[in-house]
């Protein structure tokens, strides 16, 4: 298993103890000599093999190499570098133990209001037909995720669509069921709302504002960009329509200390993607996601293999510009960059990701479930519906054995702990696999987990 990553990024020596999540920024000499010690010399190897690199000539430069291998030998010792690996065999616990449910996607709405060109829901229908779910099978579904949670308390259901707002009423009744819940057993309901913000007007806002925990806006950048991706089934654009609503929800949010983030997709057609995350912060948004679309390999806007220099430049000019502004006190946050260094998820959600199948599942409008909203209309992944709860315990059990050390590609991944094995719809959707990977969001991954170290390198000089 890959165990060291060191890598070199605007300027920065960087290396990442893989097991450990240790990040070492340093110096050209320490740089080599741990590079040298990874790659299976003994220290006297060492030694000579940074004698010739630097040119060692005289003492002190002998005395820098003794320097060197002396700190790389105290970061082995305080189990900083060089660590093994001891969570696999932790991965047959996780297996064992009893699956509990903890989070529902709600597809409120198999409709919408717009014709996004890239969207896997087929503007809302799902493989199947258009529907809104009603008070009844939604009053179902989060009486299905208070009896399968365990003893967890916090409970996360997402509306999602197509358009949610079309069903605005129908969320407000379940969100004041899921309180009157709460009133009955020892559980807290978080709930997330995603939109295109065609709908969105004040009263929505004002509810959103009391009642979610989270809202995700749909912009995908620059005007030009968005309209040509997310038009209106007429063809027209969809940009002026919602910024000035999407700006004013999100000052809303951000006065408040609420949580908001806007999320946009890019593809073939803007490659140069940095500008768009940069045109939204430069609008004021300072929770931004931006997300590489994921499509048939026929579409015309999809990203391909050859892509990826282009796109790995662009990490790298937002990753420069991020530092720039957090240094000028402009800063803001870019989803992919969000690294917790000091804690993060536990040891479980490193190994097997998202949940899909398990913890976490789909709902269409008329209460089948499904291991997560892009599984959804695929009928060999129907897992059950909320009359008669999950009756292919066969899929749950496939979903649970998806982890990083069922994918030998993850095996040999410094950032397997960052991305948990990936999506596994994407692996699926490309490998015809759950336990596959999708090599294009592995390659964007890696550049991604190492752009955010080194601005966490950056930021904290």
């Amino acid at each position: 298993m890959k165990q060291i990553h060191a890598y070199q990024n605007n300027g920065y020596n960087i290396v990442l103890d893989v097991p450990s999540g240790s990040v070492h920024v340093v110096d050209d000499l320490m740089y080599e000599t741990i590079k040298a010690l990874d790659s299976g010399k003994n220290e006297d190897e060492a030694r000579q093999y940074l004698g010739t690199v630097f040119g060692a000539k005289d003492g002190s430069d002998s005395e820098a190499i003794e320097e060197s291998l002396s700190e790389v030998n105290e970061l082995i010792r305080e189990g900083m570098l060089f660590t093994s690996e001891e969570y696999e065999p932790s991965i047959d616990a996780f297996l064992k133990r009893p699956t509990v449910v903890k989070a529902l996607c709600l597809h409120i709405a198999h409709d919408c209001n717009l014709a996004c060109r890239y969207c896997f829901a087929e503007e809302g229908e799902y493989h199947g037909r258009r529907a809104l779910m009603d008070y009844e099978t939604g009053k179902k579904a989060l009486d299905f995720l208070v009896a399968n949670s365990g003893a967890r308390r916090h409970l996360e259901v997402d509306f999602f669509g197509g358009e949610p707002l079309m069903n605005f009423e129908t969320v407000k009744r379940l969100v004041a069921y899921g309180r009157e819940l709460e009133k009955q057993y020892p559980k807290e309901f978080r709930f997330t709302i995603t939109t295109n913000g065609v709908l969105l007007n004040d009263e929505i806002m004002e509810f959103c504002n009391r009642e979610m925990d989270n809202v995700v806006l749909s912009i995908d950048g620059r005007k030009e960009v968005h309209d040509r991706m997310r038009p209106f089934r007429g063809g027209q654009g969809s940009y002026d329509v919602i910024i000035d609503k999407f700006l004013r929800f999100a000052a809303q949010r951000r006065e408040k200390g609420l949580k908001y983030y806007v999320r946009g997709t890019y593809t073939r057609w803007n490659t140069d993607f940095a500008a768009d995350v940069i045109h939204l912060a430069d609008l004021g948004f300072d929770q931004i996601s931006m997300e590489p679309v994921v499509a048939p390999p026929e579409a015309p806007y999809s990203l391909r293999l050859e892509d990826i220099p282009v796109l790995k430049e662009q990490y790298d000019i937002l990753a420069r510009e991020m530092i720039k502004r957090e240094k000028e006190g402009k800063g803001f946050n870019f989803f992919h960059f969000m690294i917790d260094l000091t804690g993060g998820p536990c040891v479980y959600k490193r190994l097997s990701g998202c949940g899909s199948g398990t913890e976490y599942l789909a709902v269409t409008p008329w209460g089948d479930f499904y291991p997560c909203h892009q599984f959804v209309g695929i009928e060999e992944f129907l897992m059950g519906n909320t009359d008669e709860g999950i009756k292919r315990t066969d899929l749950v059990n496939s979903f649970k054995c998806v982890n990083v050390y069922s994918k030998k590609e993850c095996r040999s991944c410094f950032a397997r702990f960052y991305c948990s094995g990936g999506c596994t719809a994407n692996a699926w959707q490309f490998t015809g696999s759950t336990a596959g990977v999708y090599e294009i969001g592995c390659e964007l991954e890696r550049k991604r987990v190492e752009s955010a170290l080194m601005i966490k390198a950056a930021c904290s000089e």
